[in-house]
């Protein structure tokens, strides 16, 4: 498969203030440590193999040694079943059985099409209900490794609600501010989508109070945010956090490239100086799907 080449006008690499820092692809210290940041995996039942997909991204991340897998939401296409429940059931059982089989830890992140609207409001499964059945992970939350902090937002809704914001507010204050910090989210903080494919400038692709959410990490050592949604791969660095819209593990949803972007991942290496070391893992999907878009 050809190697990516990168430009601008398909969002490969944005800097504002800061230029991109070199990418060293060489292993990481011996105190350190690497993870993958899966997002936008789009696990469905249409005729394009998309389960042997992940498994094959899987594998690729797991022979490079990373420590643990997280997502940035879309893992599975159920928001458009309408009442279809056990097709919903039946998807992300794969995707909780593929990603079990994993020799490292997942934490998923929830979006868009991993919301459920086939049962009533009052139902458990409703919305994000049975993202987090299947998952056993909450819409939103923490955690610690190797001394860096996670957190993993619901931004699938377009914003940030009040129990969430609340419940960050909380996380925040039981962490030191000095701590090293990583944030997930599926709709993005920051993106320049519209204005490098659609040559103009829109709201529709970030989540409607990025800037307050933000705004509570003021003083505080955000040193990354992962993204997704866009399906293309994207770096912003505003200050001293660097952003990143990392692609699609499917691509243009299962039917190769996306303006350029192949099937990937994005593969972090944190160095023994916590340095933080990036770069964009095409896996070698190969496929005949054409997509019906």
């Amino acid at each position: 498969m050809k190697l990516l080449k990168f430009s601008i006008a398909i969002l490969c690499c944005i800097s504002i203030f800061h230029s991109c820092p070199a990418q060293n692809p060489n292993q990481v210290e011996e105190d350190g440590f690497s993870f993958a940041f899966f997002t936008d995996i789009h696990l469905n039942k249409k005729e394009n193999n998309c389960f042997e997909g992940l498994k094959k991204a899987i594998h690729s991340a797991e022979s490079h040694n990373v420590d643990f897998i997280l997502t940035g939401g879309d893992n599975c296409e159920i928001d458009e079943l309408k009442n279809d429940t056990q097709t919903a059931h039946e998807l992300y059982a794969y995707f909780a059985g593929i990603t079990g089989e994993s020799s490292v830890p997942f934490y998923p992140a929830i979006g868009n099409h991993d919301r459920f609207w086939g049962v009533d409001k009052e139902d458990t499964l409703y919305n994000e209900g049975l993202f987090e059945k299947h998952t056993g992970h909450k819409s939103y939350y923490s955690f610690d490794h190797k001394g860096w902090h996670f957190i993993v937002l619901n931004t699938a809704n377009s914003f940030v609600d009040d129990a969430q914001k609340k419940w960050l507010q909380n996380d925040l204050t039981n962490t030191p501010k000095e701590m090293s910090t990583v944030v997930v989210v599926h709709v993005p903080f920051l993106t320049v989508y519209y204005p490098a494919l659609h040559g103009k400038y829109s709201n529709a692709d970030t989540f409607s109070n990025f800037k307050e959410i933000w705004d509570l990490f003021k003083g505080r050592n955000l040193k990354l945010v992962l993204q997704g949604h866009q399906h293309l791969y994207e770096e912003i660095k505003v200050l001293d956090t660097q952003f990143i819209t990392a692609g699609a593990v499917c691509a243009y949803w299962w039917a190769g490239p996306y303006h350029g972007t192949e099937e990937g991942y994005l593969k972090v290496d944190i160095d023994a100086s916590n340095n933080i070391l990036w770069k964009y893992v095409d896996y070698g999907w190969e496929t005949n799907y054409k997509h019906a878009k």
